[in-house]
């Protein structure tokens, strides 16, 4: 089975068989892992790119994920609830870990 896992307005993430079939009808964002070229799917998942990177969660604020690095002034901040990561959010993590993540278009 192939496909790309998408994010949908909703939040949930689901695997599209034909992802440009669908893209005319929906738009939306899906933050990809450079390296590895992995959708990120959850929380868990960017956590550890996050951390094989140096940053460090950060539990200064309970209704929010925070990251840190302790080299930068960057705060990496995002909704607790998974289904309110938005592409606002996905752009600040590329913008603060340069080259490696990517922001496309499902």
């Amino acid at each position: 089975m192939s496909g790309v896992w998408m994010f949908q307005q909703n939040g949930v993430v689901r695997l599209v068989e034909n992802p440009k079939a669908e893209s005319n009808s929906k738009h939306g964002k899906v933050l990809v892992h450079l390296a590895s070229n992995e959708v990120i799917t959850s929380y868990s998942v960017l956590e550890r790119k996050l951390m094989a990177l140096g940053w460090e969660r950060y539990y200064d604020d309970p209704s929010l994920i925070q990251y840190h690095m302790r080299s930068s002034i960057d705060l990496i901040s995002l909704p607790k609830d998974f289904t309110k990561f938005r592409s606002i959010h996905m752009y600040d993590i590329v913008v603060k870990t340069r080259n490696v993540f990517l922001v496309k278009d499902m």
